[in-house]
C-alpha cells in the first residue's frame, strides 16, 4: 500500500498524515485536511521533502460539472457578486441538545459547521474567483463553543461572495453568481447537477451541460490516481501543484474566518 486515506476526526489529521508521510506514503486527507495554516505548511513541506503526494479530499473541484461552470464564467471584472449556501441538519446536533459533545461539534476535535459543510462553498469561491482580500465570518455559536450556523463574507476587489453554512438547520436555497449581463443559478456548489444562466440582455435561459455521475467520488479518485501513477508527468504535476496551493489558501481563509468569529480550537494553542 503506497497511499493512505485519512478520515478521522479533524484534529487527528495532522499527526496521522505526518506519520504516514514519514513512512513514505502518499496521503489523501478528508476535508478539512488540517486545523491551522502551520499544520498545512508543515505537511506540504514534509511531503515535498519525502517526494510523496498530499491531497485534500474536496471532491467538488474535481467534478466535470464544476469545471464546466469555471469555463463558463467571465473575467472577474464582469462578476458583480455571488451567494453560496450549503446547510444540512446534522443528527449529531441532537446530541449537543442532550448535553453531549460529539467530535464534529467539539473545539477539541476542530469541529463546527464552517470546517465541515462550509469547506465546499469556500473551495468553490477560491477555485472560481481566487484568493479574497479579506475573509469574515459571523457565527451562531452553540454550547460547545463552535459554530452551528454562520454567514461568511469573502471580499474581493470589486465584489463580495456571501457564504451561508450550518449544521443545525436545513437550507433549500440555490447558489447564485451575479454577472454584469445576468445571473448563473446553481442547484448547489458541493455537487452540481443543474446550472442555468438567466441572460438579462436577451431575456432567455441557457442551461449548462452539467450532470452528476452515479458515484460522485469517481472523478476525484481518478484525478488523484493519475497523479500517483504518473509522478513525472509535467501537466499532471501542474494540476497537483494547483490543488495543493488551493488547499493551502482554503485553509488560510477558514482560519481567518474562524478568528474573526472568535472560534478557538485546541489546535490553535499548540
Amino acid at each position: 500500500m503506497n497511499t493512505i486515506y485519512i478520515a478521522s476526526p479533524n484534529s487527528l489529521h495532522f499527526e496521522q498524515a505526518k506519520q504516514a508521510i514519514l513512512a513514505g506514503k502518499n496521503v489523501i486527507v478528508e476535508k478539512p485536511a488540517f486545523s491551522t495554516p502551520n499544520e498545512m505548511d508543515e505537511i506540504i513541506e514534509l511531503a515535498n521533502q519525502k517526494q510523496v503526494f498530499f491531497f485534500e479530499a474536496a471532491r467538488n473541484i474535481h467534478e466535470q460539472a464544476f469545471k464546466t461552470v469555471a469555463d463558463f464564467l467571465p473575467l472577474k471584472d464582469h462578476i458583480v457578486g455571488a451567494d453560496f449556501s450549503f446547510m444540512k441538519y446534522s443528527s449529531r446536533y441532537d446530541q449537543v441538545l442532550d448535553g453531549d459533545e460529539p467530535n464534529i461539534f467539539s473545539p477539541h476535535f476542530s469541529g463546527g459547521a464552517l470546517v465541515d459543510l462550509g469547506v465546499y462553498p469556500i473551495y468553490a469561491a477560491l477555485a472560481w474567483f481566487g484568493m479574497p482580500n479579506e475573509s469574515l465570518y459571523f457565527a451562531k455559536k452553540i454550547r460547545t463553543g463552535v459554530d452551528g450556523f454562520g454567514t461568511g463574507i469573502l471580499r474581493y476587489d470589486n465584489f463580495d461572495v456571501t457564504i451561508r453554512t450550518g449544521k443545525m438547520t436545513d437550507s433549500f436555497q440555490a447558489s447564485e453568481i451575479y454577472l454584469t449581463n445576468g445571473t448563473l443559478v446553481l442547484n448547489a456548489v458541493n455537487s452540481i447537477d443543474e446550472a442555468v444562466f438567466h441572460d438579462r440582455a436577451h431575456v432567455q435561459r441557457e442551461k449548462l451541460n452539467v450532470h452528476q455521475l452515479e458515484n460522485p467520488m469517481v472523478e476525484e479518485a481518478n484525478d488523484f490516481a493519475k497523479v500517483i501513477m504518473n509522478p513525472t508527468d509535467r501537466e499532471l504535476g501542474t494540476f497537483y501543484e494547483e490543488w495543493v496551493e488551493l488547499a493551502r489558501n482554503v485553509n488560510q481563509v477558514i482560519y481567518d474566518m474562524r478568528k474573526s468569529a472568535g472560534i478557538v480550537f485546541d489546535a490553535d494553542k499548540k
